[in-house]
């Protein structure tokens, strides 16, 4: 090979490795800026309501109206789940169940695709299995749990989203599920800083409450409730709380029908700016005696 040939390839060979991280950076950009939005629709007895088209909706950002660029029942999208179990002190005589529950529900949720870890928390927060496809792996490590100690909710909740949701795959719908009395004790987070990290990490958030009168007799605070139905209500989200332990199975159940009965929703911001600010999202249907559920808003990329 001649001097000049060596030369030649050698100068596309760079100008290629240079080039290549802007088209990435230029991709990167594009999927920020797509807002994609998980809506679920019922009707006024709180059925699923199916049948809706594109041409349905109206969606609007801090109250312009924005154009849908994608929209679909997207009921098959795979699963990131992310299953946070309080063992605190206070479920000492409800976790065996309480995990029973949950097993239950991974395997009758999870298909191929899906993705699932758990996370305990007390006083510290406890990655118990990592993101796996294997229900019987998952099984085996519940098996392991205790409960004792305090209860660091918001710790829970900031470190999953910021660690394991906020750079998942966006082609994914990133769902956790609670099961906590919500009434949180030793957490250095706040719960303005925890709902942040979830609604950056675009989660939705189901909680499923111990913290009912009639719950093993045990008559629990209602702020903890207001707190969990804050996480659920911000994210497109639910609060289940069931008043006896018995219900949980059935409450999981539902979660597994919500998440099969979704609409996925996506525009391109009209606000180009990249302030890191908190948007408010709110979505219209034009038809009458259906009520929508979705994530309030997102913040917008910071550069």
């Amino acid at each position: 090979m001649n001097k000049k040939l060596r030369i030649y390839i050698s100068t596309l060979l760079t100008s290629i490795f240079l080039i290549t991280p802007l088209f990435s950076q230029a991709n990167f950009k594009v999927k920020v800026e797509m807002v994609n939005i998980l809506c679920v629709a019922t009707d006024r007895n709180g059925r699923y309501v199916t049948d809706l088209k594109k041409e349905d909706f109206e969606i609007f950002e801090d109250g312009v109206k924005q154009k849908i660029e994608k929209f679909s029942a997207r009921t098959d999208m795979p699963l990131l789940i992310g299953l946070l179990i309080d063992t605190s002190a206070s479920v000492v005589d409800k976790l065996k169940f309480e995990v029973d529950a949950a097993v239950d529900f991974l395997n009758s949720v999870l298909r191929p695709g899906d993705f699932a870890l758990v996370t305990e928390f007390d006083s510290s927060v406890t990655l118990v299995q990592d993101f796996t496809e294997d229900v019987n792996q998952i099984k085996q490590e519940l098996k392991l749990l205790k409960a004792g100690g305090g209860t660091a909710l918001f710790d829970a909740i900031y470190l999953i989203c910021q660690e394991k949701m906020r750079w998942s795959s966006q082609d994914k719908r990133k769902i956790i599920v609670i099961i906590s009395d919500g009434d949180d004790t030793v957490s250095s987070t706040t719960f303005e800083d925890a709902l942040k990290a979830a609604q950056e990490s675009g989660v939705v958030i189901y909680a499923i409450s111990t913290n009912r009168a009639g719950y093993f007799g045990h008559s629990g605070k209602k702020e903890g409730d207001t707190i969990l139905k804050d996480f659920a209500i911000n994210t497109g989200g639910k609060l289940f709380a069931p008043s006896l332990l018995s219900d949980l199975y059935k409450c999981f159940q539902e979660i597994n029908r919500d998440l099969r009965n979704q609409y996925s929703i996506s525009y391109i911001s009209t606000n180009k700016k990249h302030d890191g600010k908190f948007r408010k999202i709110k979505i219209k249907v034009k038809r009458r005696g259906i009520k929508l559920r979705y994530k309030k808003g997102y913040y917008a990329p910071a550069d």
